[in-house]
């Protein structure tokens, strides 16, 4: 898995858990849907760091906790 599948893997996730859709987290974070949508579909192969970051204020959990997930762990070299 590469770094952009497990941001990807993330993120759904979290939504999972909260119950929340796309458009919802993109609200919650003040990104543009289409922004959160690249990230999701792939479209965006190198995700920027500022952007995990206003999703994770959305979500109301530090930086440090997204990147602690074990999904982290094993990336493939890009």
């Amino acid at each position: 898995m590469n770094l952009q599948e497990a941001v990807k893997c993330k993120v759904l996730n979290l939504c999972k858990e909260r119950n929340i859709t796309i458009n919802k987290l993109s609200i919650l974070s003040g990104l543009y849907q289409s922004t959160v949508n690249s990230l999701i579909n792939g479209a965006s192969q190198n995700p920027k760091l500022l952007t995990i970051l206003r999703i994770c204020e959305g979500l109301d959990i530090e930086l440090k906790d997204f990147f602690s997930d074990k999904i982290f762990s094993d990336l493939d070299d890009e």
